[in-house]
């Protein structure tokens, strides 16, 4: 066993977007005591004399054969992200609240010699609606729960389902959980059912990426171990646990008193949340295990929530497209829109969606996971050091995040560095640096000092070393822009199919949705710039955060939106990419960056 499984078994958190194949180079550690073994050429590769002397080590490269203390290089606490993630109100103005879980008080008769009533009965009788089912758990505490509340009690209904019986008025409190799954980051949100609000929010890294960065890596793992599976699923529902566990103490409730969960992610983390086979997933047709709807017990997942309470996962739609997608057409109102509308969920499996002239056409795009600062030399996630912002002028201005020291740089401030250079003549069209000299003496004198050259290459200097957080440059190398090239092509090649299959154009589209939490951060401007999106004015674009999450909360507080998310799933025109004999030009077409040089 490598250090980076044994890690990963142990929960300590420690990056890696390779899948452990020494390629990546972001999973190093120092090894404190216990080692290090012997240091292979990927390591020699990825870090300097000075590292490896200093005992820094790739833990995907490290042979466990004993006890090991090591040190990793970032805090691996990453609830800070919930600052970065924008939470928009979605309840339609004036829609009543209404959620599905509803709780009853109830005063009932004392049983007696003219009134035998069973218990299950007794109570099922003095409750609104049909048929009422109740699990074997609730009717075995029935008996000693009654009579000890003196037949006063609070019955919680799940629909047509009890699923908790308490003693007493319990009615001013009742909460449901909000769950998206996603491939790098897992957000959960606790819902207070009475009042209609979210209580709290946590959000962290999805621990799975020890495995692989994309859901392919995933499903290959899961594929060809033995017990690959086991380990996926058991890292999401561990790391799940854990952000149950986060919300309950933010908002001092009690696990007891949350009687609902609405689960949405894509596809493949949805099947590995279930521990459901995926394999078939990576393989033509994509032919998914379910897509409907799923309704289950917790106790079922062994998650931190009482036994008896409902989890609910909302349906998908085909190949990869999940239930997230359905959960950002409701939260975004895509089924009740009349001019056209296109919506993009930008990640390393990006969805497009194009509603318009009644349809509503959607699309997967493996983009990858460049994005979200993964597959990039000095790339990160958008935590506490990462550079999310960049603004060229005579010079470049650096945004990071929580103003610390820069530890690398995450997508949206990628997307920002190479539109700054494509405006400033720094790289041209086709992505390359420009290496002429007349070219280069067109530049800002103090952009081109920033020029250099370093083992990848030519590159533009953001941050130097003194600068940062780590000692090391931190540079835009030319491997860098061309994992960006590849990314955006992939979505904007899947958003021109979708329009002409509607046989509309660009200049028809009313309003672009970025959704998702990298969405809600990327500038508008620069996603333009880099032809990312299709060309419309910029007040046409507007963000909505992680549109996913707002859907499965609307879920928990309306049954009308449930209803319609479930009915979504069957609306929508699946296009599937992959046998679109005119993508892969579509995709070479994308490629090249707009013509912006000053």
């Amino acid at each position: 066993m490598d250090l980076l499984q044994a890690a990963a078994l142990a929960g300590v958190p420690i990056e890696g977007d390779c899948g452990g194949k020494g390629i990546c180079g972001k999973c190093r550690v120092r090894v404190l005591s216990g080692g290090p073994g012997k240091i292979t050429p990927a390591e020699k590769g990825c870090l300097s004399p000075g590292e490896l002397a200093g005992g820094w080590v790739l833990a995907c490269r490290q042979k466990v054969t004993g006890n090991l203390v090591i040190e990793t290089p970032v805090p691996g606490d990453d609830d800070r992200s919930k600052t970065r993630l924008k939470l928009l109100k979605r309840q339609e103005p004036g829609a009543a609240l209404d959620p599905p879980v509803r709780k009853y008080f109830l005063k009932l008769n004392l049983p007696s010699l003219e009134d035998r009533t069973p218990d299950l009965e007794r109570l099922i009788n003095s409750l609104p609606g049909g048929e009422i089912e109740a699990d074997l758990g609730i009717v075995a505490g029935l008996p000693r729960l009654l009579r000890g509340a003196g037949f006063q009690v609070t019955a919680v209904l799940a629909g047509n389902r009890i699923v908790a019986v308490e003693p007493g008025n319990t009615t001013g409190r009742a909460y449901g959980l909000a769950l998206d799954l996603g491939t790098t980051t897992l957000a959960g949100y606790l819902v207070d059912l009475v009042r209609g609000e979210v209580a709290a929010v946590s959000v962290t890294r999805n621990p799975q990426s020890v495995f692989g960065a994309d859901v392919i890596s995933r499903i290959r793992h899961a594929s060809y171990n033995e017990d690959g599976l086991h380990q996926l699923q058991e890292k999401v529902l561990e790391a799940v646990n854990e952000v149950i566990r986060r919300l309950l103490a933010r908002a001092a409730v009690q696990k007891e008193e949350v009687y609902e969960a609405v689960v949405v992610g894509n596809t493949t983390m949805v099947h590995l949340f279930l521990g459901v086979e995926p394999s078939n997933l990576a393989l033509t047709p994509f032919i998914p295990a379910f897509n409907r709807s799923l309704e289950l017990r917790s106790a079922e997942l062994g998650l931190h929530l009482p036994a008896s309470g409902r989890i609910l996962v909302l349906p998908g739609v085909a190949g990869f497209v999940g239930s997230d997608t359905v959960a950002m057409l409701l939260a975004a109102g895509l089924d009740r829109r009349e001019s056209a509308c296109l919506a993009v969920d930008i990640g390393t499996n990006g969805e497009v969606v194009l509603a318009a002239r009644d349809r509503i056409l959607v699309c997967s795009s493996a983009a990858g996971p460049a994005f979200e600062g993964y597959h990039i030399e000095f790339g990160m996630r958008a935590v506490e050091g990462a550079i999310d912002s960049v603004v060229f002028g005579q010079d470049v201005q650096l945004g990071v995040i929580a103003s610390a020291a820069p530890r690398g740089i995450c997508g949206s401030g990628l997307i920002d560095a190479v539109a700054g250079m494509l405006k400033a003549g720094i790289i041209d069209p086709a992505g390359r640096f420009v290496e002429s000299e007349p070219d280069r003496a067109r530049l800002r004198p103090r952009l081109r000092s920033r020029l250099v050259k370093n083992g990848s290459g030519a590159g533009f200097l953001l941050a130097p070393g003194r600068l940062t957080a780590t000692g090391k440059d931190i540079v835009i190398t030319q491997r860098d822009i061309k994992e960006l090239q590849l990314a955006k092509a992939a979505i904007s090649a899947g958003v021109r199919i979708l329009l002409e299959e509607m046989g509309i154009g660009a200049e028809s589209i009313e309003q672009i949705l970025l959704a998702g939490a990298f969405g809600g951060h990327v500038r508008k401007e620069s996603a333009l710039a880099i032809g990312l999106l299709p060309p419309v004015p910029p007040d046409r674009i507007k963000s909505i955060g992680n549109a996913a999450g707002d859907g499965a909360i609307l879920c928990l507080l309306s049954r009308a939106a449930r209803t319609r998310a479930l009915a979504l799933g069957s609306r929508v025109e699946h296009i599937e990419l992959s046998s679109r004999a005119d993508f892969y030009d579509r995709f070479v077409d994308a490629l090249p960056f707009p013509d912006l040089a000053d």
